[in-house]
């Protein structure tokens, strides 16, 4: 994990410190953190100068497949914006398995908002699907970030107006439809995820075993 020294210039080759990366790797980071910052404009509009001084309240962590960055039992600090990969939460069921809950992409925010609000140990875990390259925004840092940069606060509440919606529309298509639907559902509208995502897991997301994923999908074949 590195921090994100403050106050650089976007078309500086502090890059390479920053990522710890070659010389020949800089442009790629630098294109990393201008995808960030191109995310916050969709919703807010901050300058160069201010885009530099923001960046420096978050850490870069890269995670390799399966490494957790959160466990169960332990206080979620911060908050996790995929630059590339996966990231996925879940928890252990009474039966021993996993059940998932949640996955981000790029592009998307993803805690364990229980925890991070009521600083109380979480009864999940957030892990990479993939390798994954993640910012990460402690609770101090976002509250200091908020407060010298209102803009933010702006982003972050559209944010969370996202999240919230995009979480009482699965409920509500989970009421809605079978299983099955909801499968064929995913599959429409998000194909390129489900080739990057293991089957199993998308069975435990949606709520079903393996099995009765791979007899859904004959069933779409034939």
């Amino acid at each position: 994990m590195f921090n994100l020294a403050r106050g650089f210039r976007i078309t500086d080759c502090s890059y390479t410190r920053l990522f710890s990366c070659r010389a020949s790797d800089c442009s790629a980071n630098r294109t990393i953190l201008e995808q960030f910052r191109n995310h916050i404009h969709k919703f807010v509009n901050i300058s160069d100068r201010e885009f530099a001084d923001i960046i420096g309240y978050f850490q870069v962590q890269t995670l390799k497949k399966k490494e957790n960055i959160l466990l169960e039992g332990q206080i979620c600090k911060a908050q996790y914006f995929v630059l590339q990969g996966i990231l996925r939460k879940f928890f252990i069921n009474e039966k021993g398995g996993e059940q998932t809950t949640e996955f981000a992409i790029e592009n998307w925010w993803m805690t364990e908002t229980f925890s991070y609000l009521n600083q109380a140990p979480t009864e999940f875990y957030i892990q990479a699907v993939e390798n994954t390259q993640v910012l990460i925004l402690y609770r101090d840092a976002h509250d200091k970030m908020l407060e010298a940069h209102p803009a933010m606060e702006k982003y972050f509440r559209y944010i969370y107006q996202k999240a919230y919606a995009a979480a009482q529309m699965r409920i509500k298509f989970q009421y809605e439809h079978s299983r099955e639907e909801l499968y064929h559902f995913f599959r429409r509208s998000q194909p390129e995820f489900l080739q990057r995502v293991p089957q199993y897991l998308i069975a435990s997301y949606l709520g079903f075993t393996p099995e009765y994923l791979s007899e859904i999908r004959r069933k779409s074949i034939s």
